[in-house]
């Protein structure tokens, strides 16, 4: 039997020890406001500040937004809390050349749990063996060192470095371009493994 098969009183394909990948709801608003909070103090892209009531209706389109061309996003919640710790998504995919590119953000108090490289391996696994894509790539900020080492455990290659390609809070930052192929990934990840 196909060790990603679901059946009723087994652990779903989307839970795993730490972390369960669940769609968005609208009561998650709250959390996903945070989480923008958090990637603007580890230095991500500045941009004004937004409204409470901004994020109640981008959560609340996203909820009920179909997936439409793989591009979709997740909650990553807490097995143990049941509390949303983070999330996951697919931000650009081409399925006729094979490649998709993801992004992954914490709760900042969330970090360094586990909880990032165990929802990265579920949706890789996904994006992998269920959509059969054969590239995975990813854009981190170079001063963003615990990602770049998150991504390198994780079997990603740095392909390149775009230098001073981003400019905010007043400077230009490089952005490195990693990648990681459907066959690097499957020789180091089996179901429910965060390598």
């Amino acid at each position: 039997m196909d060790r990603n098969v679901i059946k009723l009183g087994m652990i779903s394909f989307w839970t795993g020890s730490r972390v369960r990948l669940r769609g968005i709801e609208p009561d998650d608003w709250a959390a996903i406001m945070r989480f923008d909070v958090d990637e603007a103090g580890l230095g991500d892209l500045l941009h004004p500040p937004r409204s409470a009531e901004r994020f109640r209706a981008r959560v609340k389109d996203q909820a009920v937004a179909d997936i439409a061309g793989d591009r979709f996003a997740l909650v990553v919640e807490s097995v143990e809390t049941n509390v949303a710790v983070g999330a996951v998504a697919c931000h650009d995919a081409d399925p006729n050349m094979g490649w998709f590119e993801y992004g992954v953000t914490l709760a900042a108090e969330h970090r360094r749990k586990g909880f990032g490289a165990e929802a990265v391996v579920m949706l890789l696994s996904y994006m992998f063996t269920e959509r059969r894509y054969h590239k995975c790539e990813a854009r981190i900020l170079a001063h963003k060192v615990a990602s770049l080492a998150l991504h390198r455990r994780l079997g990603f290659t740095e392909e390149g470095r775009l230098r001073e390609h981003v400019f905010f809070g007043g400077e230009h930052h490089d952005l490195v371009m990693m990648g990681l192929l459907a066959e690097e990934f499957t020789g180091l990840h089996t179901f429910g493994s965060a390598g």
